[in-house]
């Protein structure tokens, strides 16, 4: 078997993708022309469905979401764990010291500017948006949503708004945010980087399939597994854009006093297509390397804004309460299975939710993440990705969030009473980050810088997302090909944007997040073979000498 495997590999390295599948001439030019149409008419069809249906699409998804959360649940669970798993494997075994690429290959970014990208395209403005808002949910316990908010606490005996309570809050967060969704990240980024630089496959999703069907890759089943990364990646990035726009319009209405309305959500929508797509233009070791290095050193001054303006001491406190708390319970965390129906439902509406989430996203990050990583040993690899990201998020978490926790206990009128919760009830999300700000801050010009750069930041780290997207699935759909056609990273830019755009306008972007958490049912079933396919093919590493003598 090994023999037969090895063999094959060797077979495939004379080129990084089958040039012979790509359109030589036309208006195709340098890409797989059945999956570019498929992928667009594919496209097209889904939001023609969605646009001109929302109720019945958002009816739809909405019962398969939610059949696959009660009945796939404990799948979800137990899958994320088995990634984190074989993320210790890696770590642990001889294989770690296995090169992305060649023996004496290097990698090709700093260790910054890999950080800053991997921090960039992996997380956007999710911690923007939920950054306050989560604590916030896990902190009340109104239970205004039909379901404890905060199951871990009340079993803690933290029923009461205080702060053992606000401790919990965090490191449920911590949770949601922490090893196991980017263990996921990890596995598929690994998975696409060495089959694509160790073993001279196309840098796309087919690649992990090569120990099992071998050269068939190239024919239907890999066609078929490429577009579904495709169709994931376009509507990923779109549902993010859509709902992104939001929070910077009620950014931009507090800062420049414009209407946080449709009108300027859909301007803000083509000012973002338009930077990502010179960004993509330029690719990654230019734009995208440049803007994720400066979403790194703005977010640091936003964080020391919030760390040395707000409570710092208490920051601080709970920040190691809480870190302490999750390193402590992550894994029974993980193995929680509740039987009583209150946080069961809350399982499923957070954080089986949040799995589905990582898992939908996986293989465009996974891709991504790839791309930047190549020459890195598989040790560095997983410890860089799995920890330096998760790190950052958890002080972002614990600034942002402990700082709304804090004004909430602290509020002048009781615990509780300071408005955020209230926001977050009223799922006004947007606005929970900036009520946060105000609280601090103030109206004044301090506030009105701090603002300015969170806003920046909200189309800065989608900037990231999007152009990482564009790029990424541009290069599926030439077959692996690192710089593909500039026509077609335009061609795709402007299509994320009218994905986003028309079902803003039409209201079906939560029907689009919600069909898109559905689709990572059928993922994760490609994931895990993914996983034993790089699995399968690291038997078949030779050890090194040093290894052989012992």
């Amino acid at each position: 078997m090994s023999s037969n495997l090895k063999s094959g590999f060797e077979s495939s390295e004379s080129g990084m993708f089958k040039s012979d599948t790509l359109a030589k001439h036309g208006l195709f030019k340098g890409m797989h022309k059945g999956m570019t149409i498929s992928s667009t008419l594919l496209v097209l069809l889904f939001v023609l469905f969605t646009g001109t249906n929302t109720e019945l699409a958002g009816s739809l998804f909405g019962t398969i979401r939610t059949w696959i959360e009660v009945t796939f649940g404990w799948y979800y669970m137990v899958t994320i764990v088995f990634l984190i798993v074989m993320c210790a494997f890696v770590v642990f075994s001889r294989f770690g010291s296995v090169r992305l690429g060649d023996d004496d290959s290097r990698p090709d970014f700093s260790n910054f500017a890999w950080f800053s990208m991997l921090f960039s395209a992996g997380i956007g403005i999710g911690i923007l948006f939920f950054g306050v808002a989560e604590p916030i949910f896990y902190f009340d316990n109104s239970g205004a949503f039909g379901y404890p908010n905060n199951p871990y606490a009340d079993l803690a005996g933290a029923g009461t708004m205080g702060y053992d309570r606000a401790v919990d809050a965090l490191r449920v967060t911590f949770f949601h945010w922490g090893f196991h969704g980017w263990a996921v990240y990890v596995v598929v980024g690994m998975s696409l980087a060495y089959f694509a630089y160790r073993k001279k496959l196309p840098l796309a999703l087919r690649s992990s399939l090569y120990p099992f069907i071998g050269d068939r890759i190239y024919g239907p089943i890999g066609h078929a597994v490429d577009i579904f990364g495709v169709l994931g990646c376009v509507f990923g990035v779109a549902t993010s854009l859509g709902l992104g726009v939001s929070q910077m319009s009620v950014g931009l209405e507090r800062l420049i006093g414009v209407d946080s309305g449709l009108t300027t959500q859909l301007v803000l929508i083509v000012i973002i297509s338009i930077i990502s797509i010179l960004s993509a233009l330029s690719g990654v070791g230019k734009g995208i390397r440049i803007i994720s290095q400066w979403n790194i050193i703005i977010s640091l001054v936003v964080v020391a804004f919030f760390l040395f303006g707000g409570p710092t001491s208490w920051l601080v406190g709970i920040f190691m309460d809480s870190l302490g708390d999750y390193l402590v319970n992550f894994v029974p965390m993980g193995l929680w299975f509740p039987e009583d129906e209150g946080p069961a439902k809350w399982q499923n509406g957070w954080t089986v939710f949040y799995w589905g989430w990582w898992l939908a996203w996986a293989p465009f990050v996974g891709l991504f993440i790839a791309r930047i990583s190549r020459g890195r040993t598989m040790r560095e690899f997983v410890i860089g990705v799995l920890l330096v990201p998760t790190v950052i998020i958890f002080v972002w978490l614990g600034i942002f969030g402990g700082t709304a926790l804090y004004q909430e206990l602290a509020a002048d009128s009781g615990v509780g009473t300071a408005g955020i919760i209230d926001l977050v009830n009223a799922w006004n999300l947007p606005a929970a980050l900036f009520a946060s700000s105000d609280g601090i801050f103030g109206d004044g010009t301090v506030g009105w810088l701090v603002s300015a750069m969170m806003v920046f930041l909200l189309m800065s780290w989608f900037v990231t997302s999007s152009d990482s997207g564009t790029l990424v699935l541009t290069t599926i759909l030439s077959l692996g090909n690192e710089e593909p056609p500039k026509a077609f990273r335009i061609f795709w830019g402007v299509v994320i944007g009218f994905v986003a755009a028309a079902l803003l306008v039409a209201g079906g972007l939560s029907a689009l997040q919600t069909a898109n958490i559905a689709a990572a049912l059928p993922l994760s079933f490609i994931i895990i073979i993914m996983t034993l396919g790089v699995l399968k093919s690291l038997l078949t590493e030779p050890k090194t000498p040093v290894e052989s003598k012992t």
